[in-house]
This record gives C-alpha cells, sequence and structure tokens, in this order.
C-alpha cells in the first residue's frame, strides 16, 4: 500500500505532544515526544526526503495516480468516538500512614512493652512502668498534667471524650463535648482504672496515659523491659493502621496530580486494587544519591511527596513498605473522538496531521488539533474538520 505523506510532514513515533490543545494531562512523556518529532523532521529533511500528497489538508484525489510511495509498509486504523483517560505510572511504597513516638512520663522501670507489630487501641495499656498500666486514650493534646475533679481545659475534653466512647459513662451521664472535669468524669474514669487493674483514683495523674490521635501499630522498642523509666523517654515507636501508599513524585510533575486523582494500586502478587490521592507535597526535596553510590555520586531529582488512600484497605494486606505500582488517572473525556498516536504526522511548520484514506481509496491530509493522550492504550483525541467517526487512516504496519 502507498503511504502518501507532505514534503513538509513526517511520520511520528510514540506519542508527540506539541502544538497539542485541549485538556492535556500527559506528564514526562510529553517533553520526549517533542523530541522526537524534532528529530524525525530533521533527519526526514535532511535525506531530502520529498513526496506528494494530491491535495492535502482535506482535499481528496480521485485515484493513487499522482502519489510517490515512501517505501514504508502501512496499514489502516478505525477513527472512534469513545472515553479516553490519560494516567502515568510510578513506583510507590505500600505501608501504614502516620509516625509516633510513644513517650514515658513516670519514673522507675519498663516492666512491660508490646511486641512489634501489636496493635493498641483506645483504652488499652500501652506499657507498664513498675507493674503499673500507662493507657492509651485518643486525642490531638498530649499529656501534660494531672487531671482531677473541677478542672477545665481542652484535654479535659478528649478524656471525657474517650470514657463515653468506651462506655464508661452515656452521653446523658456525661457530655462528651464538656471541657470540665466533673463528678460523672471522675466516675467513668474509675471504672476504666478498674478495667485496667489500676487503682482507682478518680484523677488520672500525669504520664499514666498516653494521648495519640488514632490506634496505633507498634513499629519498634526503643527500650526493653527492665531498662529505667525516665521521663520525656520514648519507649515505643508506631504508626496508625490507616493503609497509605506514598509516592516520591518527579517535581516536574506535581501540577499534574491532584488530591482526588482516581489510582489502581498493583501489590507484589500483581493483583490490584483501587485507590485515591489524598495528599500532595508542596515542597520538593532532593535525596543525595551519595549515601548508596558514595561520595561525589550526585544527587537525584527534586521529588515531592504523595499519599494514596487505598479504598479497600483489607485487599492491600499487611505487608509493610513493599514496593508497589500506581497508576494515575490525571484526566478523562467523553465521547473524544480518537486515533492512534502512531497515526500522527508531524507538520514542519507546526501542527499534526493524520492521513484519511476514502473508501474509494484515495488519500488525503486532514489537519487536527490534539487534546487528551492515552499512554496506556496509545491513543490520542483529536478534533479537526472532516474528520469523523468510522473514517480509516494511515498507521505504519505491524
Amino acid at each position: 500500500m502507498s503511504r502518501a505523506t507532505s514534503p513538509s510532514t513526517a511520520k511520528v513515533p510514540g506519542s508527540p505532544q506539541s502544538g497539542s490543545t485541549g485538556t492535556e494531562h500527559e506528564l514526562t512523556p510529553r517533553r520526549r515526544r517533542r523530541w522526537l518529532v524534532l528529530v524525525v523532521v530533521l533527519v526526514l529533511v535532511a535525506a531530502g526526503v520529498a513526496v506528494a500528497v494530491t491535495k492535502p489538508f482535506g482535499g481528496s484525489s480521485k485515484s493513487n495516480a499522482n502519489q510517490l510511495d515512501n517505501g514504508a509498509r502501512t496499514s489502516t486504523a478505525t477513527v472512534s468516538r469513545r472515553s479516553l483517560t490519560s494516567q502515568v505510572n510510578v513506583n510507590a511504597t505500600l505501608g501504614y500512614a502516620g509516625s509516633y513516638a510513644v513517650v514515658d512520663q513516670l519514673p522507675g522501670t519498663i516492666t512491660a512493652l508490646p511486641a512489634v507489630g501489636r496493635i493498641a487501641q483506645e483504652g488499652d495499656a500501652l506499657f507498664r512502668v513498675d507493674g503499673s498500666p500507662v493507657v492509651l486514650l485518643y486525642g490531638s493534646i498530649p499529656a501534660y498534667r494531672s487531671l482531677s475533679e473541677g478542672m477545665t481545659g481542652a484535654d479535659v475534653r478528649q478524656l471525657n471524650a474517650d470514657l463515653v466512647a468506651l462506655r464508661y459513662a452515656t452521653r446523658s451521664e456525661l457530655d462528651s463535648t464538656s471541657t470540665k472535669f466533673s463528678f460523672a468524669t471522675l466516675v467513668a474514669l474509675e471504672k476504666l482504672q478498674a478495667a485496667l487493674g489500676a487503682t482507682k483514683t478518680g484523677s488520672l495523674a500525669f504520664g499514666t496515659a498516653v494521648f495519640l490521635p488514632t490506634a496505633v501499630r507498634v513499629t519498634g522498642q526503643t527500650v526493653t523491659p527492665g531498662s529505667p523509666a525516665q521521663p520525656g523517654m520514648a519507649v515505643l515507636s508506631a504508626s496508625s493502621t490507616a493503609r497509605q501508599v506514598v509516592i516520591q513524585l518527579d517535581a516536574a510533575q506535581q501540577s499534574e496530580v491532584k488530591v482526588g486523582d482516581q489510582v489502581l494500586i498493583t501489590l507484589p502478587e500483581n493483583s490490584t486494587t483501587s485507590g485515591v490521592v489524598s495528599f500532595v507535597g508542596t515542597v520538593a526535596t532532593s535525596s543525595s544519591s551519595s549515601d548508596q553510590n558514595g561520595p561525589g555520586s550526585g544527587s537525584s531529582s527534586p521529588t515531592v511527596e504523595v499519599h494514596v488512600r487505598p479504598l479497600h484497605p483489607a485487599d492491600t494486606g499487611r505487608l509493610d513498605q513493599a514496593p508497589v505500582t500506581v497508576a494515575i488517572t490525571t484526566g478523562s473525556v467523553q465521547g473524544a473522538l480518537v486515533v492512534p498516536v502512531n497515526a500522527l504526522l508531524a507538520l514542519a511548520g507546526g501542527g499534526y496531521a493524520v492521513e484519511v484514506v476514502s473508501p474509494s481509496g484515495s488519500h488525503s491530509l486532514v489537519q487536527v488539533q490534539l487534546g487528551l493522550f492515552d499512554d496506556a492504550d496509545g491513543l490520542v483525541q483529536v478534533t479537526g474538520s472532516g474528520l469523523a467517526d468510522g473514517q480509516k487512516v494511515v498507521v505504519p504496519a505491524l
């Protein structure tokens, strides 16, 4: 089959982007496409490649008699109208969200610590000093004083909320939003102390509770049982129990990814699960590669941290710090006119065209504007006068 081109056109390998319009969400492949387009055009011009097309840009010939064969084997593909999505694939790490240091505030001796991997929830004894439990309670304000009847404050409010959540008092007995340490607080606190096997005092002595925002998963012990307990000393490291995927995204791609973008996570055993972007960092950092390759080995490209929340956490298992890949959907369009990327012809004067084959077999060029690229399927959204669903366009033969 003859391949008709113009002296000002060249076939483009890959997925060119230069001169495109519309809602484009392609990332670093855009720069690669532009480079390839320039190289191909320059090579063809330097080689003196020149073939003629009858009535370019919309006209059609009655026959192929005036066309010259450029020697390339070609085939045809069908212009279609369909939904299109743009994705970027990146490497990431699957683990748990959050990082916490559990600090002891009691003097004495560490007598018990939870095992690494254990999950501690609201109301659990997190560790023990001199045999007495230090209880985990939920709250964003860390413990900084003893609490007793008559006191007020935001730390009292979170204690009241914990006691109601643990069902040591009903909402009718104790207002979970109250900032006052009432008699109802005292009674409920005694019930918690009894459940823990601690002395019932009705007050919360400083150091006998640790306030953290959520349930925690123990990730490490910084001391061992029998060690002296010193106020202000970290005894445990922990994370939350929420599953999270962390991406170190090339800073050049930061503007292309936003909170709410849908993703597909491919797990180590090649199963997949869906997720959503929950955080996109705004500060780029560069990590030196000299740590791995020795001094003077240079540094990596700047990156921003991106967090992904799995929509079905149970599907991700319990692996921690596991390598995964993430396909981020960065854009979508409905009812787009679509052609294969390799149907595009780069015009030396700028812009792109496709070579349309009529039912009678005649060839013509139709100039097009580019929209969304789907790198996964090798498709691109196009618009152009004279281009319609169902038409045939020329593509390289397989």
